[in-house]
C-alpha cells in the first residue's frame, strides 16, 4: 500500500514532464493502461510500421500501383492514389490522357524504392518528382507523403498536381469508352506501334553492326588487326543489342501512345538491356583472359594461367549475381534481406575457408612478386630442388632425390627463398695449394700464373678477379682465387669452371710447381718409451698404411708396441 500511494503522488510530476505527443495520447485514453509496458515500468516496445494494402509506401510502388489501377479502370482503387480523393477517378482519367499525348513518367529503375524517397533532390522531404505532363511547359508530376487513415505513411499524387491536370485537360473518359480495342488497358494500335519500333530498332542496329564488322575485316590486315576484328565480331552482337535498348527507351518515351503500354515496355525492356550488357561483359572477360593466358603460356608462366582462369570464373559469377539481383528488383522482389543473408554467409564461409583463402592470397603474391617461376632451381627453407608447378593452392618442387615436395602457397610466401636461377654470374672461388718445398720465388710465380689464367679467359668478369697467397696451410701453400664466371646457367658455369681448373693445373705443371696433398708421418714407440729404430735390420713386425701413401717401419723383435703416436709432418716429407 505505501508503494501504491507513492506511485500516485508521482503521477502529477510525470504529467508535467511528458511531451505533447504523450499528453495527446493521455487525453484520448486517460485511464487506459499501456499494454506494451511491463510491470517494472519500462518503456513500451516499438511498434512495427503499418503496411499499406495498395502498396503506396515508396514512390516506385506507388507509380506501379497507379499504372495497374489505370489499366484496370478501377475508379475506387484509383481514388486511393490521389491526395484529392474526392476527384481521384476524374483526375486519373485526365492524367492518363495527358500522359498519352506525350507526357512521361520516370523509368521504373529510376524511381526510388525507399519509403522516404530521394532526399538529395533539392525538394522538401515530403515531395517527390516522378515525371512530367505532355503540355508545352512540361509540368512536373509531384507526389506528396501523407499518413493514411490506417496510420501508414504513403505517397500520393499531390493536390496541386491534380488541380493542374484538371485545368489542362477536362477530358474524363477511359480508353475503353472510346470504342477502340484494348489489351491490358491500352489500345492495340499503341501496342503495335511500340512492338514495331522495338523490332525495327533491334534489327537496324544488328544490320549496322554486321556491316561494320564486315568492312573492318576487309580493310585491316595483320595478326594483331585480325585479333581485333575477331574481338569486334564477338562483341558487336551484344553491344548492338544494348544500344538498341537505349535507343528504344529514348524514342518510345516521347511517342504519343498509351502511358500504360509505354511503362510496361520500358520496364521490361530493361531486362533486355541487362541481358545485353551481361552478354557483352562476359565476352569482354573471355577475350581479356584469353589474351592474358596466351601471352603467359608463350612466356612459360603457367602459374598465371591458373590464376587467370580462376579470376575469369569469379568475375562471371559476380556479374551473373548482379544481373540476378537487377532482374529480381525489376519484378519488385525485395532482395535486401537476401543480400544481407549472403553477406553473413560469406563471412562464415570465409572464416571456414581461412586456409584456402590464405593459400590463394599466397599464390597471388607469388605471381606478383615472382620470387620463383616454373623451372627455377631454388632452395626454400631446407628443401633444394626445381619448381615444377605453381598452382592456386600449392607449389610442387622436384628435389635432387627426384621426390616431389608440395608446399602450400600460404607457407611458401612467408619463407626465405634462395633462387639459384636468378644468378647473373657464378662465383669461382677455389683454393690452389702448392707444395712447401718450392721456395718463395716459385710461389710468387704460381700466383702470377693463376692471375694470368683469370685475365686471359674471356668468360671471367672483369674487373673484380684476383689470385692471392693467403695462408700457410697444414700441408700446402694456399692461393685463394676469387672471380665471377659469366654464364647463362649453372651447367654452363661448370664447364667453364672445369676449363679454368685444367688451365691452372697445366701451367703449374709446366713450370714444375706441384699441387700439394695431405701427408702424415707415423712414429712407433716401444713400451719402454724408446723410439723404434727406423733402419733396424730385424725382421719387420708390422706394416701400417695411410690414406694417401703407404708408410712402413721396421721394428726389432721384442715386446709388441703399446703406443702409436700420430703427428702431421709440416714440411710435407714422410
Amino acid at each position: 500500500m505505501p508503494i501504491f500511494l507513492l506511485a500516485l503522488s508521482a503521477l502529477p510530476l510525470a504529467a508535467q514532464e511528458s511531451s505533447p505527443v504523450a499528453e495527446a495520447a493521455d487525453a484520448v485514453t486517460p485511464d487506459a493502461p499501456d499494454e506494451n509496458a511491463n510491470a517494472e515500468g519500462q518503456a513500451p516496445a516499438p511498434q512495427e510500421p503499418v503496411s499499406d494494402p495498395y502498396g503506396r509506401t515508396t514512390p516506385r510502388s506507388m507509380v506501379q500501383g497507379l499504372i495497374e489501377a489505370l489499366a484496370a479502370g478501377d475508379d475506387a482503387r484509383v481514388d486511393r492514389f490521389f491526395e484529392d480523393a474526392e476527384h481521384g477517378a476524374e483526375r486519373a482519367r485526365q492524367l492518363q490522357a495527358l500522359l498519352d499525348k506525350g507526357g512521361s513518367l520516370n523509368a521504373f529503375a529510376g524511381l526510388s524504392d525507399k519509403p522516404e524517397g530521394v532526399l538529395d533532390d533539392d525538394l522538401p522531404a515530403e515531395q517527390e518528382y516522378v515525371g512530367h505532363l505532355g503540355d508545352e511547359g512540361k509540368t512536373p508530376i509531384m507526389l506528396t507523403r501523407t499518413q493514411s487513415p490506417e496510420g501508414a505513411m504513403i505517397w500520393q499524387v499531390s493536390r496541386q498536381t491534380g488541380d493542374i491536370v484538371g485545368r489542362l485537360n477536362p477530358e474524363t473518359t477511359w480508353p475503353e469508352e472510346s470504342g477502340e480495342l484494348t489489351v491490358a488497358g491500352a489500345s492495340v494500335t499503341d501496342w503495335g506501334v511500340l512492338i514495331g519500333l522495338a523490332a525495327a530498332v533491334f534489327v537496324g542496329f544488328q544490320l549496322i553492326s554486321m556491316a561494320l564488322v564486315a568492312l573492318a575485316g576487309r580493310l585491316v590486315r595483320g595478326p594483331k588487326a585480325e585479333a581485333g576484328v575477331a574481338f569486334a565480331r564477338a562483341a558487336m552482337p551484344p553491344f548492338s543489342l544494348f544500344l538498341a535498348t537505349v535507343a528504344f527507351q529514348i524514342w518510345a518515351d516521347s511517342l504519343p501512345v498509351s502511358i500504360i503500354a509505354r511503362q510496361f515496355m520500358l520496364k521490361y525492356i530493361g531486362l533486355f538491356a541487362a541481358a545485353a550488357l551481361t552478354w557483352l561483359l562476359v565476352r569482354l572477360i573471355d577475350a581479356i583472359s584469353r589474351t592474358v593466358i596466351t601471352r603467359m603460356e608463350a612466356r612459360g608462366q603457367r602459374q598465371v594461367v591458373s590464376v587467370a582462369s580462376l579470376l575469369r570464373r569469379a568475375a562471371k559469377i559476380l556479374l551473373l549475381f548482379g544481373v540476378l539481383v537487377a532482374i529480381l528488383d525489376t519484378f519488385g522482389i525485395d532482395v535486401t534481406t537476401g543480400i544481407a543473408a549472403l553477406g553473413i554467409g560469406g563471412i562464415a564461409l570465409a572464416l571456414g575457408a581461412q586456409k584456402t583463402v590464405e593459400n590463394f592470397v599466397g599464390s597471388v603474391s607469388l605471381i606478383a612478386d615472382k620470387p620463383v617461376q616454373i623451372g627455377d632451381f631454388c632452395k626454400i627453407g631446407d628443401i633444394l630442388g626445381t619448381v615444377e608447378d605453381i598452382g592456386i593452392r600449392s607449389t610442387r618442387i622436384r628435389t635432387l632425390a627426384r621426390t616431389v615436395v608440395t608446399i602450400p602457397n600460404g607457407d611458401l610466401s612467408s619463407q626465405n627463398i634462395e633462387n639459384y636461377a636468378k644468378r647473373d654470374r657464378f662465383l669461382f672461388n677455389p683454393a690452389v695449394g702448392v707444395e712447401y718445398g718450392i721456395g718463395s720465388a716459385k710461389l710468387l710465380e704460381a700466383v702470377e700464373i693463376v692471375e694470368g689464367v683469370l685475365e686471359e679467359h674471356e668468360r671471367i668478369a672483369k674487373p673484380g678477379h684476383r689470385a692471392r697467397f693467403v695462408a700457410f696451410g697444414a700441408s700446402s701453400l694456399d692461393i685463394e682465387v676469387f672471380a665471377y664466371i659469366e654464364a647463362a646457367d649453372y651447367d654452363e658455369s661448370l664447364v667453364i669452371q672445369q676449363d679454368l681448373l685444367l688451365m691452372i693445373f697445366a701451367r703449374l705443371e709446366k713450370e714444375g710447381i706441384g699441387i700439394a696433398f695431405p701427408t702424415r708421418t707415423l712414429h712407433l714407440v716401444r713400451e719402454g718409451g724408446q723410439e723404434a729404430a727406423a733402419g733396424s735390420q730385424a725382421k719387420p713386425d708390422t706394416i701400417l698404411a695411410d690414406t694417401h701413401r703407404e708408410v712402413s717401419q721396421t721394428v726389432p723383435k721384442g715386446p709388441a708396441p703399446s703406443q702409436v703416436q700420430d703427428s702431421e709432418d709440416d714440411d710435407g716429407e714422410d
